[in-house]
């Protein structure tokens, strides 16, 4: 059985730095200290977290969404889930970033919510801070 995680995370920095934080190849390296190929084309490939991660890019709207066919390692065989990013810019001039990541296997949510915490959401706000 599959379920969904549903993050909302607000970050100090334009919807722009943060879509490039979340797409960019040598961005995602940086920020994680995991290697990334990330091709930036609807339909291209993309692997993060020295290729734990990996999936196709379903669409790409510039600070705005990220869509992707997304599938960890550990996935049961054939199994993808959908991991969709909404960019809103708030009203300080920051961004609000939902994260709505469909079809997890039921048994990987808490690792995975923690991952995006951890491997993610922590080290952009870390990053910012260097941006100041």
């Amino acid at each position: 059985m599959c379920k969904t995680i549903k993050q909302k995370v607000k970050f100090k920095a334009s919807p722009l730095t943060i879509y490039q934080l979340l797409s960019d190849t040598k961005k995602v390296t940086a920020l994680t200290g995991e290697t990334a190929m990330i091709s930036n084309r609807i339909g291209g490939s993309f692997s993060t977290m020295s290729a734990k991660v990996s999936g196709i890019i379903v669409d790409l709207k510039p600070s705005k969404r990220i869509v992707l066919a997304w599938r960890r390692f550990d996935f049961p065989e054939g199994i993808f889930s959908m991991a969709t990013f909404t960019l809103k810019e708030t009203s300080v001039g920051g961004t609000e970033l939902v994260l709505t990541h469909r079809g997890v296997p039921k048994e990987l949510i808490p690792d995975i919510e923690e991952g995006w915490r951890q491997n993610y959401w922590d080290k952009i706000r870390n990053a910012i801070k260097t941006l100041d």
